[in-house]
């Protein structure tokens, strides 16, 4: 229903309203290549062995055909498939910007008002716009590995400034120690970090073989605590949750604006603008105000 964007979704999303807010919700994002589903299925396993419910959204490359999912991250987690409190979903991220798709807020909300405790969310490739992951988890995981070019290639797009925990997979290859010492340089680049902010730690892990991966939940559980100490946690899901009503109110405005493409209204102030009677501006703001009229 959320993916379709279902006419019986809001009254849903109503129902879900009281059972939400309980779900911890962590980001996983990094360059292709680095271990991110493999990373991804690791966790689950230690968080299932904490006895704590899962859900993974796995934001999949839209097929460019079908514009669906390629789903292969589902088949890398295949063996958690069978566990009945671990939920694994494969998102076509429908060439959204951001690495995400435009339906993964209230995917979350569904699975958080479902009762899954911990939430991942692993997100498409990593870049310049691919950093929308940082605005929607309470703790984002940036992987590395170690071999991939630049040690530091993310930190040409920006990604480093939204990790709350760096993971340097593949740490048994050669190189794995200078990526560290690299994250550790652009860190000490930063700045020293006051009592107040938070420090990101730098984690080494073999996901393939799950080491390291109990280091990243410590991780997680340091960050969580920090949070809800200073108060970030609410801070950053009111952000999260005003970020979710701005793009559900645009994307309603943009529809109604598509109902009358080829209609009267759109039509008439494109031609007032053509006329030189009128200008973008204005037009723009009558559009707004009929469909505020058409809300009351």
């Amino acid at each position: 229903m959320v993916e379709d964007g279902h006419p019986g979704l809001r009254e849903v999303a109503a129902a879900l309203a009281p059972h939400a807010g309980r779900a911890y919700v962590v980001g996983l994002t990094g360059a292709p290549g680095v271990g991110k589903s493999t990373s991804t299925n690791a966790l689950v396993g230690a968080l299932r062995r904490r006895d704590l419910r899962v859900g993974v959204l796995a934001v999949d490359p839209s097929s460019p055909f079908s514009g669906g999912a390629l789903l292969g991250d589902r088949i890398r987690m295949e063996e958690h498939a069978t566990d009945p409190d671990v939920f694994i979903r494969s998102i076509a991220s429908r060439g959204q910007l951001g690495g995400l798709s435009v339906g993964t807020p209230q995917a979350i909300r569904v699975l958080d008002g479902a009762g899954y405790e911990v939430v991942l969310v692993e997100t498409v490739g990593v870049g310049q716009a691919e950093i929308e992951i940082a605005s929607l988890a309470d703790t984002t995981i940036v992987l590395l590995a170690p071999g991939m070019g630049d040690g530091i290639q993310a930190a040409k797009a920006g990604i480093l400034e939204v990790a709350d925990v760096y993971v340097v997979n593949k740490a048994d290859r050669d190189g794995a120690d200078t990526t560290v010492r690299d994250l550790q340089g652009m860190l000490g680049l930063a700045g020293a970090y006051s009592d107040d902010r938070w420090r990101p730690p730098i984690v080494k892990t073999v996901a393939a073989r799950a080491e390291g991966v109990d280091d990243v939940l410590s991780a997680i559980d340091a960050h969580r605590a920090w949070l809800e100490q200073t108060g970030g946690l609410r801070d950053r899901r009111r952000a999260r949750a005003a970020r979710e009503i701005e793009a559900i109110a645009v994307a309603e405005v943009r529809s109604r604006i598509g109902d009358r493409r080829g209609g009267t209204a759109l039509d008439a102030l494109a031609d007032r603008i053509l006329d030189g009677k009128l200008d973008p501006y204005t037009a723009a703001e009558s559009l707004l105000d009929e469909s505020a009229r058409e809300l009351h």
